[in-house]
């Protein structure tokens, strides 16, 4: 048995289950142990284990105002959906990753763990995207948009975004990983440093895209406000303080999404292992700060919520309807 990166790993097993720092030396069968130490706590894993039962709790609230909620079955707001439940499957991630950890040490948990936090991580950045091109979409095209052929569209991209992040989950299971390599891992065992490289590019390639997606909506948005400004011979008052609030709103999405993943891009870039925390807690942010600026900003979403908390929400309760620009 070693101790390294705070935790206790077994050297027989090729699987470090704190997903620290890869082990120094050789990995011998030989040295299989029956029984393994208990671990030290880090209080860092007990910071992430809370996170994630914070995660799972926001995001169930908004699965369940969603799902009692009829005018909530929008287009629109089955993204908003599609991104609560992987939220969601974030904070269950966290907390079955505490329990491979130090309640039930497991390689095949370990490697579940990782294949269910990297599913819902990827769909969880994929819907945000989804979430910005319907944004784009029924602003460009806001005289001809339809529900009804969004409806279909919106499926559509569900499916291949749920679609193409199970097939990533199922990596780590499917030799994507370090456990014959343990010299290879990376911060965020079991996968390796190669691995990590390949998903930091894809964060910062979904961030680019993104970029361009809201800069595109602020300029059609500004362009708009400014129309309805120059209809009522107001000047330009009205439209600049429009504009502006939607800057502010676009700007708030941009700046969350930024905080929480360009670190983990930048970090698993720089192609040497650091902590496996500085990874996870801003990523476990990013789905902490997701129902907050896409669902619970929305005040008739604010509205049901309390209705639910005090019992008192029925199917006859009237909602006004919503645009997607409203979410």
């Amino acid at each position: 048995m070693h101790r390294d990166g705070g935790h206790w790993k077994s050297t027989g097993m090729g699987l470090a289950l704190g997903w620290g720092d890869a082990q120094n030396g050789s990995v011998q069968s030989s040295e299989l142990r029956s029984t393994l130490q208990p671990l030290p706590l880090d209080p860092w894993d007990v910071v992430l284990c809370v996170s994630g039962t914070v995660i799972s709790c926001e995001n169930a609230a908004v699965l369940a105002v969603l799902a009692v909620t009829p005018t909530f079955h929008a287009p629109t707001f089955l993204l908003v959906g599609s991104l609560a439940a992987a939220d969601l499957l974030v904070g269950l991630g966290l907390i079955l990753r505490f329990s491979s950890i130090y309640l039930v040490p497991s390689e095949a948990l370990g490697l579940g763990t990782a294949g269910l936090l990297l599913t819902a991580f990827t769909a969880s950045v994929c819907t945000v995207l989804a979430i910005a091109a319907e944004r784009f979409v029924s602003l460009h095209h806001a005289l001809t948009y339809s529900s009804v052929r969004a409806g279909g569209r919106t499926r559509l991209t569900l499916l291949l975004t749920w679609g193409a992040s199970l097939c990533c989950g199922l990596l780590p299971a499917l030799r994507w990983n370090c456990v014959r390599d343990p010299s290879s891992c990376g911060s965020i065992r079991p996968l390796g440093r190669h691995h990590l490289a390949a998903l930091s590019i894809s964060f910062l390639a979904a961030f680019a895209v993104l970029l361009q997606l809201y800069a595109q909506i602020c300029r059609i948005a500004r362009r708009h406000a400014q129309h309805v400004a120059a209809q009522r011979h107001l000047a330009g008052q009205a439209g600049d303080g429009a504009a502006c609030r939607g800057t502010a709103t676009l700007a708030l999405t941009l700046g969350a999404f930024a905080a929480c993943w360009l670190p983990f891009a930048a970090l698993c870039l720089r192609g040497h292992r650091s902590s496996a925390h500085l990874l996870l807690l801003p990523a476990a942010a990013g789905s902490i700060l997701n129902p907050l600026v896409y669902a619970f900003r929305n005040s008739e979403l604010r509205r049901v919520l309390r209705a639910l908390c005090c019992g008192c929400c029925s199917a006859t309760m009237s909602f006004r309807s919503q645009t997607p620009s409203e979410v």
